[in-house]
């Protein structure tokens, strides 16, 4: 059985029918790659409740490592008129088949893409006043444009009563959030995340990750990120580049340093903003160097 981590667990409850403003998010991260080299997909899904309303919404990105950032169609809120929840609504460019803990299939004929997902078990876990958040990785298939490309995602689900980002504001909800989705493939997986806010810190663990060997999860400890590197912003704040990150696990002490290159500026705020990059480095444990490609989340 797969380790779980585990913060403070409450009775259970179901938010999503005894809470009027609830918010879930379904978030898969995806690297693998082909013959022609290396591609990262992201796909965020969004939904929730506010009174009788209920809303929907996708962030999609796709970046080719020849050819860089594919614009595709279906980024934005959508109708939720079938008023779910507990499973990702359907929207005009993207249908789901199946269900994360069992297999699923993301499907988008206008934009010439499937996402096959196998079985997700889950790494970490935390739940807080009814909310939820649970964490996975699978091998993944991604068909794209005539080509199927073998590699994996990173998976991560969270559900939150008495919140939704969708129609209300939060204001200094997100502190120096950094997500680091590295699959090391062929058969591997590293994922970590630091931020700085008292607010998310119940339910999102301000500093945390897990690595992935041979479909085995292990959590790291003593672990440690520090910024040796930052980028310009039009703001008064700046875009980490740079990173050494060290932990310690079955296999003893292990370090990665990475890099952020083709970074995509979603939101720019005047004291923060929203962006996602592609990371590369290296993961040193035991002797053994492994490559690392993937995507980084930052929203500062």
């Amino acid at each position: 059985m797969s380790p779980v981590a585990t913060q403070a667990v409450d009775a259970p409850t179901d938010p999503m029918t005894t809470s009027s403003l609830v918010y879930v998010s379904d978030y898969f991260s995806f690297v693998g790659s082909d013959g022609l080299g290396r591609v990262a997909f992201a796909l965020d899904n969004n939904r929730g409740r506010d009174g009788a309303k209920y809303q929907a919404e996708h962030l999609v990105l796709l970046h080719d490592e020849r050819t860089g950032w594919i614009d595709l169609l279906g980024n934005g809120a959508y109708p939720n008129t079938g008023r779910e929840l507990a499973r990702i609504p359907d929207s005009p460019h993207f249908h789901f088949d199946g269900t994360p803990e069992a297999g699923l299939t993301v499907t988008s004929m206008k934009n010439n893409l499937v996402l096959k997902v196998g079985r997700l078990s889950r790494h970490t876990q935390a739940r807080h006043n009814g909310g939820e958040t649970w964490m996975g990785s699978a091998p993944a298939e991604l068909n794209w444009r005539g080509r199927t490309i073998q590699g994996r995602v990173i998976y991560e689900y969270v559900l939150m009563p008495n919140f939704n980002r969708l129609t209300r504001t939060y204001w200094g909800m997100w502190k120096q959030y950094q997500g680091l989705y590295l699959p090391a493939l062929p058969a591997g997986d590293v994922y970590l995340h630091s931020h700085q806010s008292d607010q998310l810190a119940p339910l999102i663990a301000k500093v945390t990750g897990f690595t992935v060997v041979g479909e085995v999860p292990e959590l790291m400890q003593d672990l440690t990120i520090e910024v040796l590197d930052e980028d310009f912003a039009p703001g008064f704040f700046r875009w980490p580049k740079q990173w050494r990150i060290s932990w310690s696990g079955g296999g003893g002490a292990a370090t990665m340093t990475l890099s952020l290159s083709f970074r995509k500026t979603l939101k720019n705020w005047l004291l923060g903003g929203f962006s996602m990059g592609i990371v590369t480095g290296e993961y040193s444990q035991a002797g053994q160097t492994i490559p690392i490609y993937g995507l980084a989340e930052l929203i500062m």
